[in-house]
């Protein structure tokens, strides 16, 4: 069983075309995911849809389950993660309703969320130079060029904490990095899609510009809004497109992320470690 999951917003749910949709609770040993998961066919293939923020955007950035999350949709026969997510931008020529693909992402969270699942007597070294899947990303940034919005295909997402926003010195901080866009979600999810074997890749949507951009006092939360909604009815376009294009094979590395990753003697390993990460390290440990 092999299923294309997608990580969005709410507004997602009402795409054109879902058939067969069911409702499913996932239990994890890391406790409830976000919402309950959408479980349906688009264009002939299997998709997870989960809110991220829970239905009505009840979950702040901070206290989402992102564990729980990726463990459940690897649960599901999830082999592919598409997220979808709004951002800001830190670069001029990165404008409202663009779309970007990012490939790198810095953390500035200071490790406020959970992000492995190998932290209960289980130590695993993932690679992740390169955190996206670039084979996932690629069809991504074809698909976006494909319906004809203005898509950039690289860039850093930085990813602060929230659920504030950044200060002024903040903002200048990260365009003096080299940072392209900012959010509160993303590297979570592709640290633990990377762990579980899953490809991942972003879908990112700019809402506006961040708080160094000289028209930001201008930008109401109508206005933010308002792109919000327009970038939605692109990424619908897009995931559309993207469904077409993905083969059910993989031939990217994700896929066996964990090979030589594992450096606990199996011996030493919790049976309830064991039991818990099945899905994840059976595998490799038995």
């Amino acid at each position: 069983m092999s299923r294309i999951g997608i990580i969005g917003g709410s507004g997602l749910y009402d795409i054109e075309g879902l058939k067969g949709t069911k409702s499913v609770e996932v239990k994890t040993p890391f406790g409830k995911p976000s919402d309950s998961l959408l479980v349906a066919k688009l264009g002939g293939k299997e998709i997870v849809f989960l809110s991220r923020h829970a239905k009505g955007h009840k979950i702040s950035p901070s206290v989402i389950n992102y564990r729980a999350n990726i463990y459940a949709m690897k649960s599901l026969g999830v082999e592919r993660i598409i997220s979808v997510t709004a951002c800001g931008s830190l670069k001029q020529e990165y404008k409202p309703l663009d779309f970007v693909i990012p490939d790198q992402f810095v953390d500035r969270t200071n490790q406020a969320r959970k992000y492995t699942f190998f932290d209960q007597g289980i130590v695993a070294h993932i690679s992740f130079a390169y955190p996206v899947c670039r084979d996932l990303a690629g069809l991504l940034s074809e698909s976006a060029k494909h319906i004809g919005v203005d898509v950039h295909s690289k860039g850093t997402y930085l990813n602060m904490e929230g659920p504030q926003f950044s200060t002024l010195a903040e903002s200048n901080l990260y365009r003096s990095w080299g940072m392209d866009i900012i959010g509160m979600t993303n590297m979570a999810e592709a640290r633990l899609a990377r762990e579980a074997e899953i490809c991942y890749a972003t879908l990112a949507a700019v809402t506006d510009y961040d708080c160094w951009h000289e028209s930001h006092d201008s930008v109401s939360m109508e206005m933010i809004i308002n792109n919000l909604n327009k970038n939605i009815d692109n990424s619908k376009k897009i995931l559309k497109e993207v469904l077409k294009r993905i083969s059910r094979g993989r031939e990217c590395s994700c896929r066996e992320a964990l090979r030589y990753a594992i450096v606990t003697n199996p011996g030493l390993i919790p049976e309830k470690t064991k039991k818990d990460l099945e899905i994840i390290i059976g595998k490799y440990i038995k």
